[in-house]
């Protein structure tokens, strides 16, 4: 009967390796769970029989076969590509992946078995074949964190990493729950952040319709009735009839330049200079800079130290944690920050050297630095800014929500003002 050499971990972390003699690898398999343990590698003795050699060798064709003719593969697979990237998962589904599947750990399940459980539960935003293409691959001995990196556009390199640190230190389980709490951390910024400017956005729309609702469907009205007793119409009246006049009469002009402006917009941002001066005024901007740098400083202490306490290295960690940030001008303080650490500085000196980050952050990590625990500190400061940014979006929504109504005011009451003064004089004509 075939030999099998297998390499599996206990769940407190101990590697443990041996030999079975079993059919074929998917009873070594079966057997290694069995045990209790979580299968790393499973392969062919050295010394194996014949039989098993051949098994082997049957392998690779049928595989082979399976991917089938690849030109008439290339359409679909491209197809699948770009509808998977337009339905990436978001942070909450994202942590609600990861606190079931840490619940199944907790239950006792081999990760294998847990895997099989997650095709059945309903995870709203990742596709059940996602969980089903992880547990094949763990299931033919591939580590879970190598078949989350063939799983991209699910699984970030933040993930990815966790998932690996947790599997070297044996402590999968809780990385899966301080993963659950990162992304519902994140989510809850996030939507926090959104909601701010959702009122303001509404208030602006119901503002822009009521005023071309007026410009194109009341005004011409009024002004026939104002033409026809031939009064002259107050400034701000025949102001008001020019700029619909103006808007009637070159519309598609308008809407050319809306269109030009877009073109020429995306173009820059597209660029890499226009992405960085765009990056330095959104940090830089009046009101709202001091929020955007408050998420961006969060986001980026609360990822590193999600890293660093769970054991990935501070370079991979500076390298994930640049790769989330979505500001430019702060991802360029993080290469040089990891420049500098590859040359055998601390995170606290580049830091202060880049002029971006806060002071408090800077002595925040030094007094880490100093009493060996990064982590405790790089925490200490995602929730300070956290707290920060939750202050500081209840005040900026509550200087927008009154400075929009008192915009609306003044659009209105200049409509109003317009119509009045003219009937006004109308009125004034008649009686004389």
């Amino acid at each position: 009967m075939p030999q099998f050499a297998y390499k599996a971990r206990r769940r407190s972390g101990e590697t443990v390796q041996g030999t079975l003699e079993v059919a074929d690898r998917a009873a070594a398999l079966a057997q290694i769970e069995r045990q209790g343990l979580v299968p790393v590698q499973v392969e062919a003795a050295k010394g194996a029989t014949p039989a098993a050699k051949s098994e082997r060798k049957v392998e690779r064709p049928k595989a082979a076969q399976a991917t089938g003719p690849q030109k008439r593969d290339i359409l679909p697979v491209f197809v699948r590509n770009f509808l998977q990237r337009k339905k990436r998962p978001k942070l909450q589904e994202l942590a609600t992946y990861s606190q079931q599947l840490a619940n199944l750990l907790h239950a006792g399940m081999p990760l294998a078995v847990a895997l099989t459980s997650m095709c059945h539960l309903e995870s709203k935003g990742i596709p059940k074949d996602v969980s089903k293409q992880l547990k094949q691959d763990v299931t033919e001995g591939r580590s879970l964190s190598a078949a989350m990196a063939k799983q991209s556009h699910i699984f970030s390199d933040l993930f990815i990493n966790m998932v690996k640190a947790g599997e070297h230190s044996g402590a999968l389980e809780d990385v899966l729950r301080r993963l659950a709490s990162h992304f519902e951390r994140f989510s809850e910024v996030q939507s926090k952040f959104k909601s701010s400017l959702v009122y303001p956005a509404i208030v602006a729309s119901v503002g822009v319709l009521i005023m071309v609702f007026f410009m194109t469907f009341m005004l011409p009205r009024f002004v026939s009735i104002f033409e026809g007793f031939k009064v002259p119409l107050p400034a701000a009246t025949q102001l008001l009839v020019d700029a619909s006049n103006f808007v009637s009469s070159y519309y598609w002009l308008l809407i050319l330049l809306v269109i030009a402006g877009l073109v020429v917009w995306n173009r820059f941002q597209a660029t890499s200079s226009g992405r960085r001066t765009i990056d330095h005024w959104k940090l830089n901007a009046p009101l709202l800079g001091k929020v955007i740098r408050l998420n961006v400083f969060a986001q980026f202490a609360r990822t590193l130290s999600t890293l660093l306490v769970n054991g990935v290295p501070v370079l991979n960690a500076l390298k994930i944690s640049e790769e989330v940030l979505d500001n430019r001008i702060v991802k360029e303080a993080v290469v040089l920050t990891r420049e500098a650490v590859t040359d055998g500085k601390t995170i606290s000196q580049p830091l202060a050297r880049s002029k971006i980050f806060p002071q408090l952050m800077i002595d925040l990590i030094k007094i880490g630095e100093e009493t060996g625990d990064v982590p405790g500190s790089l925490k200490s400061v995602a929730e300070t800014y956290e707290n920060e940014l939750t202050i500081s979006l209840r005040m900026l929504t509550n200087m927008i929500e009154p400075a929009m109504i008192i915009v609306m005011a003044i659009g209105v009451g200049f409509l109003l003002f317009s119509v009045l003064s003219a009937m006004f004089a109308i009125t004034s004509s008649i009686t004389r």
